[in-house]
């Protein structure tokens, strides 16, 4: 059986990066009633090159925004980590969290991605599954995330982000993206994970016509495989598809 599933990142308190982009998940339930995304919430978001003198965007500090997510329909929604501030200050990326983390800092990090999770009164709404940012993750990193309690991680084969692994990536269960347009094409595998950011700046956003291609997609990948395979696919959150 195809398996699907699509997942957001960045979705946050901030402006242009908020929950906003359930708008478009809610039409896309409209045509597909058993769709499921994966939501990945930084917990702490902070754009530190767009904003230096911003603080960060801490969901506790936002309680409008949690209801929000706490009241999406389960069968439709779940909700991963996606780091704690998602970048540093130290150099000033909004990408390198986890990049270069020892597994003192990792886990530093992680205990107060948690601890936010729960100040914020959405703990059990998270699952144990966590895209470091823009899926770049140290050997350490992985270890500590592993030793916390994070179960599956959603990684990607992409050249410059495999290289932060260090291998450790084989010896956790991953899910690895397969499509991110426009840079990596609607395509169904197998074990689809298609991947799009809330923040309106990002060329992944999931915008209206982004979402208008992914109606097309699945409507045509459905067609292709009835006719091929005799089957459908069904749509599914992370568990499903880790390896």
């Amino acid at each position: 059986m195809h398996k699907v599933n699509i997942s957001i990142d960045d979705v946050s308190p901030h402006p242009r990066s908020s929950a906003k982009v359930l708008d478009r998940c809610h039409e896309l339930i409209e045509i597909f009633p058993n769709i499921k995304f994966t939501l990945f919430v930084p917990t702490a978001y902070w754009r530190l090159i767009d904003e230096p003198n911003q603080e960060p965007y801490y969901l506790h500090k936002h309680p409008e925004f949690c209801d929000t997510l706490k009241k999406l329909n389960k069968e439709n929604f779940e909700i991963g980590f996606h780091g704690h501030h998602h970048g540093s200050r130290a150099n000033a990326s909004n990408n390198d969290e986890f990049k270069n983390a020892s597994y003192e800092e990792a886990k530093e990090t992680i205990d107060k991605m948690f601890l936010e999770s729960i100040e914020s009164g959405m703990g059990s709404y998270f699952r144990p599954i966590i895209r470091p940012p823009a899926w770049r993750m140290s050997k350490h990193a992985i270890e500590a995330a592993r030793d916390a309690g994070i179960i599956v991680f959603c990684l990607s084969k992409k050249e410059y982000a495999i290289e932060t692994y260090g291998g450790e990536n084989e010896n956790v269960a991953t899910v690895y993206q397969t499509c991110n347009p426009p840079f990596i094409p609607l395509e169904l595998t197998r074990e689809t994970e298609i991947v799009y950011h809330a923040c309106e700046w990002d060329k992944n956003y999931l915008s209206k016509d982004m979402s208008l291609s992914l109606i097309k997609f699945l409507k045509s990948a459905r067609e292709k495989i009835e006719k091929e395979f005799r089957e459908d696919y069904e749509f599914s959150f992370i568990l499903g598809l880790a390896s």
